[in-house]
């Protein structure tokens, strides 16, 4: 065994797409998709990402969801990274908070190719479906990845056990 000063897997050029991996370990998600005015999202905590050519996104959603219409209907997504801060929004696509004006009036959102995305996330992909899978009481959106970019995740929001956790503090670190 030998020990290095440096960690032993890191590396100066990671993919984006493992990158983006590494951020999703318990880490809520929007999905969403569509062009004004037809748009539906989702927030999803059960989703994977799997490295390879191509990488994939697979995520289960409610299989009577709007968002799953819409992807199928238009065949591509924006899975979205939401952090601390869009706790309410993540209520809101959920469907659990209000949303006078509708779901896409609580915060900006920018037109991609893959569908509408939150002006202020950071970390994103842009899939296009491959299938759809009923998976018990869940559809299993199964879907390739064409663009990601990864930004800076110092709050992540993350759900576990039922509710909402606070990232650390930089103190706390």
């Amino acid at each position: 065994m030998t020990i290095h000063d440096t960690h032993p897997f890191a590396d100066p050029n990671p993919d984006p797409v493992r990158r983006f991996r590494a951020r999703v370990g318990g880490v809520v998600s929007l999905w969403t998709a569509g062009q004004a005015p037809a748009r539906a999202g989702l927030t999803v905590s059960s989703f994977v990402v799997a490295a390879g050519e191509p990488a994939r996104v697979l995520g289960l959603v409610d299989p009577d969801s709007d968002l799953r219409d819409q992807v199928e209907g238009t065949g591509r997504a924006v899975v979205a990274l939401l952090r601390w801060p869009d706790r309410d929004l993540a209520e809101v696509f959920a469907g659990l908070a209000p949303a006078p004006g509708g779901m896409f009036a609580q915060a900006t959102f920018v037109a991609t190719p893959w569908g509408p995305r939150l002006e202020r996330a950071t970390t994103w992909a842009g899939v296009v479906l491959e299938s759809v899978v009923d998976v018990g009481w869940s559809a299993l959106l199964t879907c390739s990845v064409e663009h990601v970019e990864v930004g800076d995740e110092e709050d992540p929001l993350v759900h576990r056990r039922g509710r909402y956790q606070r990232p650390p503090t930089v103190g706390d670190r």
